[in-house]
């Protein structure tokens, strides 16, 4: 009975292990069959959709209060990571170039004052990119690295200020209401990125950018003796942009 038991067991994984190299199989060949039968070439429109993660590297310039003495803030604040919707559109004007404009939806970010660990605000951006794309497979059947480089130009709004540092500006500087506000941002971009084909005009797509984004903030304080007081600084972000999803090739 147990030879019998463990035989059919045995059955039942070869069967299993079967099957599954059959799955296995055919998965292969359908993305080997779409990897041959792909090409980007002159006049194809590519759409391409994921999430964006951007990864900011920031540089602050320092805070200095104008208390009574002054504080200095030697670090400024550290802006966090922030997550959007990617919608990105490319066309090919030759076989080996073109253009891309990436664009998502609202992200955003958590600000922070480093020096204290305390949460400073939040603000909001849309940071389109147009590229001028190189694809060195030139219209060549399979996978369709890329590289590029283009110009970003970076709108920044809802910026907010958190409780945590109105209360500090309130203590050092007698601050009744505190307001945020950044600068848009126009630099360079670069980028890396590829598409895998999986099925017919549909492949996976990764990609990375850095993007040159240098704003500078503003906080507007108003004071309980009435007057009203401005404190600037330089934020450098220049964040990486990593993006997953699909593409699509009209």
């Amino acid at each position: 009975m147990k030879k019998q038991w463990v035989t059919a067991v045995a059955r039942v994984f070869a069967a299993s292990g079967a099957a599954f190299s059959a799955v296995l199989a055919a998965l292969l060949n359908t993305v080997l069959g779409a990897a041959s039968a792909q090409a980007h070439e002159e006049g194809d429109f590519i759409f391409r959709a994921g999430v964006a993660w951007v990864v900011p590297n920031e540089d602050s310039d320092p805070i200095r209060l104008p208390a009574q003495p002054e504080v200095t803030l030697a670090n400024g604040v550290t802006v966090g990571n922030g997550a959007a919707l990617s919608l990105i559109g490319a066309y090919m004007v030759s076989d080996r170039w073109g253009l891309e404009l990436l664009a998502a939806t609202p992200l955003k970010h958590d600000i922070d004052v480093y020096d204290l660990s305390i949460p400073a605000g939040s603000t909001r951006h849309l940071p389109p990119t147009l590229s001028l794309q190189w694809y060195p497979r030139g219209g060549q059947p399979g996978w369709q690295p890329y590289l590029g480089l283009g110009v970003n130009y970076t709108v920044f709004f809802d910026e907010e200020v958190d409780p945590a540092l109105g209360g500090l500006l309130g203590n050092l500087l007698g601050a009744t209401s505190a307001s945020l506000s950044l600068d848009d941002s126009f630099g360079l971009a670069a980028q890396a990125g590829f598409d895998l084909p999986i099925a017919d005009n549909w492949s996976f797509n990764l990609g990375v950018w850095y993007i040159d984004i240098d704003t500078r903030a503003t906080l507007g304080l108003e004071r309980r003796d009435g007057r009203r007081a401005a404190l600037s600084f330089d934020v450098p972000v220049n964040p990486l942009v990593y993006n997953i999803g699909l593409s699509y090739r009209f």
